[in-house]
C-alpha cells in the first residue's frame, strides 16, 4: 500500500473563522477587489485575535500534520499600532470531567512586534514553530493575535496559511 507524504502542505483559513475579543470588528471587502477581511475600526485598544489552527490530527505518532509554520497577511493604515505580538497556544482535551489545559508552544515571529509588525504598510508576518510537532489527536492549536492600537489605528485581517506536512 502506498501513502502520501508531502512536505510542502498549506492550508489557507479565512477571516470569517478568527474569534476576536476588544475593539468594533466587522467583516468587510477587503481594499484588493474580491477579497475579504476582518476589519477593526479606529479607536486606541488592546484586541486580541484567536485563529484556530484547522489541521488534521492522527492518534498515531508520525501521522496527520506536523506543523511548521503559520503566516499572517493583514494591513494597518492611518496610524501605526503600538505592537502586533503572536503566541501559539496548545490546547490539550481533557479527560470526562477535566477541564482542557493550554500551553505556549515555543515559536517565533519574523516581524519585530513594536516597529516592522505595527507600521503603517501591508504585511506578512510569519510565526515558525521552533521544534515542528505532529498534531496529536487530543490536541489541537490557537494562534494568539495581540494589536495594540493607537487611536486612528484601522486594522484589516485578511486571513491566515498555515505550513505542514500531511503524511497519511
Amino acid at each position: 500500500m502506498g501513502y502520501v507524504h508531502d512536505t510542502a502542505m498549506s492550508q489557507y483559513i479565512p477571516p470569517t473563522l478568527f474569534h476576536y475579543a476588544g475593539g468594533t470588528w466587522a467583516q468587510a471587502a477587503a481594499a484588493v477587489t474580491d477579497a475579504i477581511c476582518l476589519r477593526r475600526t479606529a479607536a486606541a485598544a488592546t484586541t486580541v485575535i484567536n485563529i484556530p489552527i484547522m489541521l488534521p490530527s492522527n492518534s498515531v505518532a508520525l501521522k496527520g500534520a506536523y506543523l511548521k509554520s503559520i503566516v499572517i497577511d493583514y494591513e494597518i493604515d492611518t496610524a501605526a499600532a503600538t505592537s502586533i505580538t503572536a503566541v501559539l497556544n496548545k490546547v490539550t482535551r481533557g479527560a470526562e470531567g477535566a477541564d482542557a489545559t493550554v500551553a505556549v508552544q515555543p515559536s517565533t515571529q519574523d516581524l519585530v512586534a513594536a516597529t516592522d509588525a505595527a507600521d503603517v504598510d501591508d504585511h506578512t508576518l510569519t510565526i515558525t514553530v521552533t521544534t515542528p510537532l505532529w498534531i496529536d489527536h487530543e490536541d489541537y492549536f490557537l494562534l494568539e493575535l495581540t494589536c495594540v492600537c493607537a487611536l486612528t489605528t484601522e486594522l484589516d485581517i485578511l486571513g491566515a496559511a498555515i505550513n505542514f506536512t500531511l503524511r497519511v
